[in-house]
């Protein structure tokens, strides 16, 4: 249970790093998506456990993503990557529903700890 993840980046690098941690920390990545709007589509259509949204991305940001997402499964486990200093955004995310957040540059330690802590 909660193993199934989609990782949400308009950033390949920043995808294929989630995901080489992940898959690392015995995680199975179903899904990628660069926006918010195709994360939606492929939630609708892969329903993974656990995604990892970026929250700065273009044609629909990361909160509006997690809202979206969260009214079609209030149960799904979201955790928001930020970048330094968007704390205030951070805390509207909170306020939307995600579970936990993750800061980039991403430590290894502390996104398997992040994933451990919300899938459990």
């Amino acid at each position: 249970m909660g193993k199934r993840v989609m990782v949400v980046d308009d950033a390949v690098f920043m995808r294929m790093k989630l995901k080489d941690i992940l898959e690392k920390g015995g995680f199975e990545v179903v899904a990628e998506a660069q926006n918010g709007i195709e994360a939606i589509e492929k939630y609708k259509a892969e329903k993974p456990d656990l995604i990892t949204m970026d929250i700065t991305m273009p044609e629909m940001d990361g909160i509006q993503a997690l809202k979206s997402i969260k009214a079609l499964n209030p149960g799904v486990k979201v955790i928001m990557c930020s970048a330094m200093g968007q704390q205030s955004m951070v805390m509207d995310a909170i306020q939307a529903g995600a579970s936990d957040f993750i800061v980039k540059p991403f430590q290894t330690d502390r996104v398997l700890q992040s994933m451990a802590k919300v899938s459990g």
